[in-house]
């Protein structure tokens, strides 16, 4: 427990909006420095989107080298350089193991904490919070400003917040049952804050399967395969859904598909089926005398192809109007590794594991505090970036809630003095 009473710091207070993983990093870094803060989130209970993300194997972050790291963020990696540098892999990795939670590095890169689950980290991350005084009001909706206060809506009526200062972490869009639900929008735009619209990342797409496609094979995975879009390639696999596909290597395409849609309404994903082959080899194997085997059989076998994987080269022929037996061996080795598939939109972004778009860069200077609202500050995904999975998305968050966290108490630090 801080002491508080020798702290210049002891008197000031803190309001942290958003208990998801940058708000509760930014809490942290401010309670850790003796600041009186109170967390506020509208769900009866916290962290309900890592939890959620930590079902299937807490994903923190990721090995690869930081120059790689820091370009999976695109266009905004200029402006999230700084606080990934200065709170990264390797220091978040140094606070979960801090927490009693360990972490490995997994056959991908990636990193996860050693019980995989996240229970047990948010449960010793919230045990730290409260030896450092930090308090949780929930079922706390934010609903905008009053009179220069937060405002919010809870089970006993309205409630008026006055803090010295404050820190939204209110998230995207992405999983609404779970906190964010982007309502915060309108409520900063209203305030004059620039946002950009927030739109489904890491996402499932759209196809028009034929029903005999659908009932066969939905929920089944096209494994080993390798998918490109306009210069952009991924490796992993898919799922067919009734509606599309999901699954790694489409959410790694994602964002330009999704742009491409916005501009031309459709996209051709192209679909290599066994993409460690050449065409050469691809064909020296078709050349083989099919006997009485039907082609389905045949191309089973010869390539080692799963039944899905021969059905999505049986519609994408049947879309594009040439039956398979009609193709020649060097025209259909060709075909096994450019599989045109016709994506006609993307997964709504309830259904996205995350999002793009929120609060422009522009409205907050390099302390993640807004120009036009001194004393508040922003962190997470509710900032206009984006990111593959892999662990991309969690340490943004929270390197983002410590920059936001130290950022207000420097300007706690610079008020007092």
């Amino acid at each position: 427990m801080s002491d508080r009473g020798a702290n210049p710091l002891a008197t000031k207070t803190a309001a942290v909006i958003g208990a998801g993983p940058a708000g509760l990093m930014a809490a942290e870094v401010l309670a850790g420095a003796g600041v009186a803060v109170t967390i506020y989130d509208r769900m009866p209970s916290v962290g309900r989107k890592l939890l959620m993300a930590g079902r299937g194997g807490l994903n923190l972050t990721h090995s690869e080298p930081q120059q790689a790291f820091l370009a999976r963020y695109g266009a905004a990696e200029p402006r999230l350089a700084p606080a990934i540098e200065a709170f990264s892999a390797e220091r978040l990795r140094e606070w979960s193991a801090q927490l009693g939670q360990p972490t490995f590095v997994g056959t991908s890169g990636r990193v996860f904490p050693q019980a995989m689950k996240a229970s047990p980290l948010l449960r010793a991350w919230l045990r730290r919070l409260d030896a450092l005084g930090a308090r949780f009001r929930l079922r706390h909706r934010w609903q905008g400003w009053r009179d220069g206060a937060l405002l919010f809506g809870t089970p006993a009526g309205e409630a008026l917040v006055r803090a010295d200062v404050n820190v939204f972490a209110l998230g995207g869009a992405s999983w609404p049952h779970l906190g964010s639900d982007g309502t915060w929008v309108r409520q900063f735009a209203e305030a004059g804050v620039p946002i950009a619209p927030l739109k489904p990342a890491n996402c499932g797409v759209l196809v028009d399967w034929s029903e005999t496609f659908r009932a066969r094979f939905e929920g089944q995975p096209l494994q080993s395969i390798a998918l490109c879009f306009d210069g952009h390639r991924a490796r992993g696999e898919a799922v067919v859904t009734a509606t599309g596909l999901e699954g790694g290597g489409i959410y790694a395409l994602s964002a330009p598909l999704r742009d491409a849609i916005a501009r031309r309404h459709d996209a051709t994903l192209l679909v290599a089926l066994r993409p460690d082959l050449a065409n050469s080899d691809l064909a020296s194997r078709l050349a083989k005398p099919r006997g009485k085997q039907s082609l389905s059989n045949y191309l089973r076998k010869a390539l080692n192809l799963s039944p899905v994987a021969v059905g999505l080269l049986q519609e994408a022929a049947l879309a594009t109007a040439r039956p398979l037996a009609s193709l020649t061996v060097a025209e259909l080795a060709e075909f096994i590794n450019r599989v045109p598939i016709r994506i006609t939109g993307v997964a709504p972004i309830a259904r996205a594991i995350s999002s793009s778009g929120g609060v422009s860069f522009d409205a907050f200077d390099d302390a993640f505090m807004l120009t036009t609202k001194p004393g508040t500050f922003l962190c997470g995904e509710m900032l206009d970036w984006e990111a593959p999975t892999g662990g991309y998305l969690l340490q943004a968050c929270f390197a983002t809630g410590v920059a936001a966290g130290q950022g207000a108490l420097q300007w706690l630090e610079n008020a007092s003095s």
